[in-house]
C-alpha cells in the first residue's frame, strides 16, 4: 500500500497559525483527489458519490459537488447534510441512503429528499414498501434497492468486515428465494476497506456468481465504498475497464461510494504538548486525545504518523504520547524525536481528514478540535469553526 502523497502538501504548513487542537484540511489536496475521481467517473460511466460517513466537512460541500454526482448517507442526518450542503437541493446532485434499520418517522423524511433508498433486509422493505411506493408517486426519481451480502470477505480486520460470519449487514443469496422484487430497481454491496482494485475484482466475480441471474433485472448496481482510488498505487485504469465491462455485460448503471479516497492525504491534526512526565518511560501529555479525537487508534488499533517523528528508539528521544482524559488507555503510542520535546511544542498528526472529525466526542469535557481550511497552493487559511463549553453542554441535559 503506497500512502505517499502525490505532493508534499503540508511541507510548508506552519502549525502555529491555527489554534490547538485543530483539524486542518488542504483544499488543493482535496481538489487533486476529486480530479482523479471525476476522471474515473467520466471514463468509466460510473456515478461517484462522496461517502459522508468518512468525511463530512460540509464547508467543502460546494467543492465536492463540482466534481462528483452526489453523496451517500447512513441515515437521516447525513442525508439532510448531503441534500442541504452538497448540491442535493439546488445542483441536481443525488442523495443515496443506506441504513441497517429505518424508523418510520426518519424514513418519511428521507423519502422527501433522497434519490436512492437502500434496505438491509426483506422485512424492512416489506414493512415500508407501500410507504415507499406512495412517495415514488410524488417523486418519480425515487429508486429503491437492497443491500446484498456476497459472503465473500476481503477485509483483514473483522471489526470492519461486512461479510464476516453472522454479519448484520446485507442479505445473503439464500434469503432471496421466493421473494417478490417488485419495486426494487438496484442492488448494493459493500465489502472493502482501504483496498485497491484486486479485492474489488474478486468481489465482483463473487457477486456475479451468486446474484448473476438477478442483476439484469436491475437498473443500477452500487459497488459501495472502501476503494482507495486516489492512492498512488491504485490501478485506476483497471477499475475503469471493469466498471465499463460490468455495465455493458448487465445493462446497469454502476455507482461507486468512496469515503477515504475523497480526503486521502488532505488533512492533519495539530496538537500541543501540555506536560512532560516520567513513569518507566518518558511521557508527553497532549491536548490531543486518542479516545476523544482519533478513536481508531484504540479500535483498530491504528498508529498515526507524526511529521518529523519516528518509531521508538529510531531517533534519540522517545516518548509515550497520551491525552488529557482520565482513561488509562488514552494512549496514542510511543514515538521518537530528534530533539527533546518541550511544553508548547506543536505536533502534526498526518492523515487526519477521514474518520476523525466524524468520530470525535467530548468525553471528560475535553474540547473538540477546531476545524480549518488551508490551501497549499495559495497559503490562504480560514478557521472554519472553533468549539467550546456550549458544544459540550449542548450534548447533555
Amino acid at each position: 500500500m503506497d500512502l505517499t502523497p502525490r505532493k508534499d502538501y503540508f511541507g510548508n504548513f506552519d502549525p502555529s497559525r491555527v489554534p490547538s487542537p485543530c483539524f486542518v484540511v488542504d483544499e488543493a489536496a482535496l481538489r487533486d483527489n476529486l480530479a482523479v475521481l471525476a476522471d474515473v467517473q467520466e471514463r468509466s460511466g460510473a456515478r461517484v458519490l462522496a461517502a459522508l460517513k468518512a468525511f463530512s466537512m460540509f464547508r467543502t460541500g460546494h467543492l465536492i459537488a463540482e466534481y462528483l454526482s452526489g453523496t451517500c448517507a447512513s441515515g437521516l442526518h447525513e442525508a439532510r447534510l448531503g441534500y442541504e450542503e452538497y448540491g442535493g437541493r439546488d445542483q441536481g446532485r443525488e442523495v443515496h441512503v443506506f441504513s441497517a434499520g429505518y424508523k418510520e418517522d426518519e424514513l418519511r423524511q428521507i423519502l422527501g429528499i433522497a434519490h436512492h433508498v437502500i434496505f438491509n433486509s426483506f422485512s424492512q422493505w416489506k414493512r415500508y414498501r407501500a410507504l415507499c411506493l406512495e412517495a415514488q408517486q410524488q417523486r418519480p426519481e425515487l429508486r429503491f434497492g437492497l443491500r446484498i451480502n456476497p459472503e465473500h470477505s476481503e477485509g483483514t480486520n473483522a471489526l470492519y468486515d461486512p461479510c464476516a460470519p453472522c454479519s448484520r449487514l446485507g442479505i445473503p443469496r439464500a434469503l432471496f428465494e421466493d421473494e417478490d422484487l417488485a419495486g426494487i430497481s438496484g442492488l448494493h454491496f459493500h465489502t472493502l476497506c482501504e483496498q485497491d482494485f484486486a479485492p474489488l475484482a474478486r468481489t465482483i466475480a463473487a457477486v456475479e456468481e451468486k446474484f448473476g441471474e438477478l442483476i439484469p433485472r436491475m437498473e443500477w448496481i452500487n459497488f459501495g465504498g472502501g476503494h482507495h482510488i486516489t492512492r498512488g498505487d491504485y490501478q485506476v485504469d483497471a477499475l475503469v475497464d471493469a466498471v465499463r465491462a460490468f455495465s455493458a455485460r448487465h445493462g446497469v448503471q454502476v455507482y461507486l461510494e468512496p469515503g477515504e479516497a475523497i480526503s486521502l492525504f488532505s488533512g492533519v491534526l495539530v496538537g500541543e504538548v501540555v506536560d512532560l512526565a516520567w513513569n518507566g518511560v518518558d511521557q508527553a501529555i497532549l491536548d490531543v486525545s486518542a479516545t476523544c479525537h482519533m478513536p481508531d487508534t484504540l479500535e483498530m488499533p491504528y498508529r498515526p504518523d507524526i511529521t518529523g517523528a519516528a518509531r521508538p528508539g529510531e531517533l534519540p528521544h522517545t516518548y509515550k504520547l497520551g491525552g488529557q482524559s482520565c482513561l488509562a488507555g488514552d494512549s496514542i503510542g510511543e514515538y521518537s524525536f530528534a530533539e527533546p520535546l518541550q511544553v508548547g511544542d506543536r505536533l502534526v498528526f498526518e492523515e487526519m481528514a477521514y474518520y476523525t472529525m466524524v468520530k470525535t466526542n467530548t468525553f471528560n469535557g475535553i474540547p473538540l478540535p477546531a476545524i480549518a481550511l488551508w490551501n497549499s497552493s495559495t497559503d490562504a487559511l480560514e478557521i472554519v469553526k472553533e468549539f467550546g463549553y456550549e458544544d459540550f453542554k449542548g450534548r447533555l441535559s
